[in-house]
């Protein structure tokens, strides 16, 4: 059962309204279906606006943010619960440790970092954990053709690649994760036969 959805995205907002507005509707849909959203604690950018549409409609949010970010993202002081770490990486153990799935919604290389941190560790086999991008207007099209560059190039495997699941709304993402199986083949297993 995905209970507890871990969400990176930017903590700018963009440049086209549909970002805010499908990060809205993505907190609708969280909050809705008894879902709790897990994401990095600030209350600005499309963060801000997915934690503040979660809250709005009753829903539940854990902030996971380092303490030297507080001011610079601005820790959002209305959540669930907000969780204070040292450093980047317990943020991102601590997101993973409490997420059921990760999802991507637009951002820049910070939300990168963190989703293909994840992505490496379902790859690795150390979670099982369905990993969905959200394609908001196409925003991912050009990261979804250089995986696809990697694939044909023999740096990443059709199967792993397949671990990954795209769409461009949140009930189609949402089908696609919950139906995820994890792969059984392992990385090594995997490349050997290349």
């Amino acid at each position: 059962m995905l209970n507890n959805i871990c969400v990176f995205c930017g903590s700018n907002s963009g440049f086209l309204p549909q970002y805010r507005q499908q990060a809205e509707e993505m907190g609708r849909f969280l909050a809705f279906n008894g879902k709790t959203l897990v994401y990095g604690g600030g209350n600005v950018g499309l963060m801000g606006v997915i934690a503040d549409e979660v809250l709005k409609h009753n829903g539940k949010v854990i902030g996971v943010i380092p303490d030297f970010l507080i001011k610079k993202e601005v820790g959002h002081t209305g959540l669930t619960e907000l969780v204070i770490v040292q450093t980047m990486h317990e943020r991102k153990q601590r997101m993973s440790q409490l997420a059921d799935a990760f999802i991507m919604l637009p951002g820049g290389i910070g939300t990168l970092e963190e989703f293909f941190e994840v992505f490496t560790w379902g790859q690795l086999g150390l979670h099982a954990k369905p990993i969905g991008i959200l394609n908001t207007e196409g925003y991912y099209e050009h990261l979804l053709a250089f995986l696809n560059h990697a694939v044909a190039h023999r740096f990443l495997s059709p199967h792993n690649q397949s671990m990954m699941m795209t769409d461009a709304t949140c009930t189609g993402l949402f089908t696609k994760l919950n139906s995820y199986t994890a792969p059984q083949t392992e990385k090594w297993l995997e490349n050997s036969k290349t």
